[in-house]
């Protein structure tokens, strides 16, 4: 008999699979604000998944792993890596910097499929993640592009997204403890309250609203919010990990 929270987390798996899909559909129909949710609400599913395999009394095996970390590619790998490298709007701003565009897009992709790789082969056993996991990265390529592509609270700057990029990509295969998102864990709150602020954001901006509305202004500020918590998993997540306690040293010999 198939035990029901294995079912359901499996469901879980699925929906954050296809909203991926999803995200990465309407990237390709130019609107990248219904990409970005799409994006937000997945990562709920991907919690979720967590939270439901760990009341399932029965084994974990490797098909629910690999499952997760497939659907964790597309929708935390492959769809940022196309709010990176594809822009239908802004075009003449773009045009000159598409093929490094691109070509970042595809180190994102490369080094979110090569923590994928390693977390589903050896790293699942360890009590940290080593590197920023795919959903935080995700979330920080949210940010950039909020701020400088779509809709550009600050400016539409290339060189802002690119560079962020980059950066966000290095930091998913760097060797630093993060922290996973458990209960007790000191990141808890803040992740919780980061998902409200880009819930905030999102949201508001699906109704287009004009620069200037009351629902434009929520968003923007929203959006710092938003900047601030991401920023607090990558600044601070790392010095909240419980290090080991070092060996006690040895007694002397009588």
């Amino acid at each position: 008999m198939t035990d029901r929270w294995r079912l359901f987390a499996n469901l879980a798996t699925l929906a954050n699979a296809l909203l991926g899909v999803g995200a990465i559909l309407y990237v390709l129909a130019g609107n990248k604000t219904w990409a970005m949710l799409l994006i937000a609400c997945a990562i709920g599913f991907d919690g979720l998944d967590g939270i439901l395999s760990r009341r399932s009394r029965a084994p974990a095996g490797a098909f629910g792993r690999i499952a997760d970390s497939v659907a964790d590619g597309v929708t935390f790998g492959a769809a940022p890596a196309f709010l990176v490298a594809v822009h239908t709007g802004d075009v003449a701003t773009w045009q000159p910097w598409l093929p490094l565009a691109t070509a970042l897009a595809a180190v994102y992709l490369a080094a979110a499929i090569a923590r994928l790789t390693y977390f589903t082969a050896r790293a699942f056993q360890r009590p940290t993640f080593l590197g920023v996991p795919t959903p935080q990265s995700a979330l920080a390529i949210l940010v950039v592009i909020l701020f400088h592509d779509t809709p550009a609270f600050q400016s539409v700057a290339p060189i802002g997204v690119l560079v962020g990029t980059a950066v966000v990509s290095a930091m998913m295969v760097v060797p630093v403890p993060y922290p996973k998102i458990r209960r007790g864990s000191p990141m808890r709150v803040p992740m919780a309250l980061t998902a409200v602020a880009a819930a905030l954001v999102l949201v508001p901006l699906q109704f287009r609203p004009p620069v200037g509305s009351p629902l434009y202004l929520l968003a923007d500020g929203a959006a710092f919010a938003f900047l601030v918590g991401v920023a607090s998993y990558y600044l601070v997540g790392p010095f909240t990990v419980r290090r080991a306690s070092s060996p006690a040293p040895a007694s002397p010999a009588p």
